[in-house]
């Protein structure tokens, strides 16, 4: 039971990510939607993204000042996510841009 709970799990998984990646092609409803599927099940990596990004541009110092911001835009992301999620018919912003940048929490990478 538990092995059927696990494949399931990993096939949802892929889906949702193939849906967000199909997507990003532009700016378009289906691509708000893809956007804040992502921002919903992947939010969690800003936290490995902006460690990256930070010690880019900072060095050793950027580990936990990325950390920090990680941690921070993990919660937006999230937030942001729903809230693309939900209103992904309507054209808020107009023509249906990004909120956050980058646009998906991959992108750091």
């Amino acid at each position: 039971m538990n092995t059927l709970r696990f494949y399931s799990t990993v096939a949802i998984a892929a889906l949702w990510l193939g849906i967000a990646a199909n997507a990003n092609a532009d700016n378009t409803a289906a691509g708000k939607f893809g956007r804040g599927l992502a921002g919903m099940t992947c939010g969690v990596l800003e936290i490995p993204g902006n460690i990256v990004h930070e010690t880019r541009r900072n060095g050793a110092m950027g580990f936990p000042v990325g950390l920090a911001k990680g941690l921070g835009m993990t919660v937006t992301r999230e937030l942001v996510g729903v809230y693309e999620f939900i209103s992904a018919p309507f054209p808020v912003p107009a023509g249906f841009r990004p909120i956050l940048s980058p646009e998906y929490p991959w992108d750091y990478f």
